[in-house]
Order: C-alpha cells, then structure tokens, then sequence
C-alpha cells in the first residue's frame, strides 16, 4: 500500500496515473494548499520542499517526494512502465527531465503571471508562453514519428499528459501541434488515465486548479 499526498496539479496527476496504470493499492491524502498544509511541520518531515506530491511506501518505509523522482521510483520498484531496451529507456528518461525542467516550469509561470499575477507584465507573460510553444513544437515534431515518447508507453508518457490536458487555460491550441494533440487523445483513452485524475473534496476541477496555482506562487 501507498499513501499519495496530492491535490489537483498535473504533477500530482502524473503520479496518480502511474499508480493507475501499475495497479498499485494506494491511498490519496488531500493536502489542503488553502490552510497551508504543505507548509506544516508534518509535511515538511516528509517534503522538505513543502511541494505536492509526495508518496509514502509503507511496505518498504520510504518517503520520496518530487513528481518525477516518484514515477521513476515506481517504475524501478514494479519493473513496469519503463522501457527494457536501453536506448527506449533513456529516451524516456530524457523526457521526463524535459517536461520536469521545462514544460512544468514554463508552462506554470505563463499561467501564473498571465492569470493571478498582480502586475500584467507583458515580456515576462511572452517569455513564458513563447518558451512553453517552443517546446511543444519540439515534442510535436518528435511524435511525428512516434506513438509515445519513448516508442512504449511509459512513466515519461504519464508525466506529459497532465500538463498537455491544461495546455487551453494557457492559451495554447493543440490544433498548432496535430501530433501532440493525436498522442493526447492516445494516451487520453487509456482505461487507466482518467482513473488516476484524482477528484478533490469540493469545486470544480479548474477552480480546484486555479487555487493550486495561486498558492503556489508564494
């Protein structure tokens, strides 16, 4: 059994679906951002970092935190969702580093400064959202030539996924990337996927979002 402590972001989706997809018993433990229960004591001995999500392994007593840190955990612990080959498999590694330092970050901050930003800032909103397009340009001319990121299905897939789900609040249209869009709809029809979107207690889906984001500007 696992215990995954999460809220309503991509990169706590990425988890949920990787847990999914493995089969894996797991409980989710919402962590309340709005009472800033990621800045308590007791999640902070778990995430020193004070960042959803974090997962527990009971059976083995570890602790690991940072989205992709746990995916790659998983993936090593099952043998599951991550390619034998070794060229596959670094490629899905390669991939999961790219969306962690460069989709995730871009991606957040364009929707940050162009949504709850006090101040509108036009060439910080563009930096942004030309370096989250850029980079969507550069996954879309890969998947011209493959069906997942790594050729299989893997981690590097789930972790992607959520963050192209959310790619309209951030103004971008996937109609620009077709082979993103057609990979999203792919991996969107997984049996698995929609599972591991993990429902909070009360909202709607974007206003649950939206809180998130707003919190974790601070």
């Amino acid at each position: 059994m696992y215990d995954l402590y999460t809220c309503a972001t991509p990169n706590g989706y990425g988890v949920s679906i990787a847990l999914e997809e493995m089969g894996l018993p797991y409980e989710v433990h919402h962590v309340n951002l709005g009472a800033q229960e990621h800045k308590q004591p007791s999640f902070l001995r778990m995430n020193p970092n004070g960042r959803v999500p974090v997962l527990v392994d009971r059976e083995a007593g570890l602790t690991i935190w940072e989205s992709a840190a746990i995916r790659l955990y998983l993936a090593e612990k099952t043998g599951k969702l991550m390619p034998k080959d070794a060229k596959r498999r670094w490629q899905a590694h390669s991939w999961i580093m790219l969306t962690n330092t460069g989709i995730s970050p871009n991606q957040s901050q364009a929707q940050i400064f162009f949504r709850f930003f006090p101040e509108k800032i036009p060439s910080v909103i563009s930096r942004f959202r030309n370096e989250t397009r850029r980079l969507y340009g550069v996954i879309d001319g890969h998947l011209r030539d493959h069906e997942y990121l790594a050729d299989e299905y893997s981690i590097a897939d789930c972790g992607l996924w959520p963050w192209i789900r959310i790619s309209d609040y951030g103004e971008i249209s996937l109609d620009e990337y077709p082979h993103v869009k057609e990979w999203f709809e792919r991996v969107g029809r997984r049996p698995a996927v929609p599972r591991g979107i993990v429902p909070e207690a009360a909202g709607t889906e974007q206003q649950r979002y939206e809180g998130a984001q707003k919190l974790l500007m601070f």
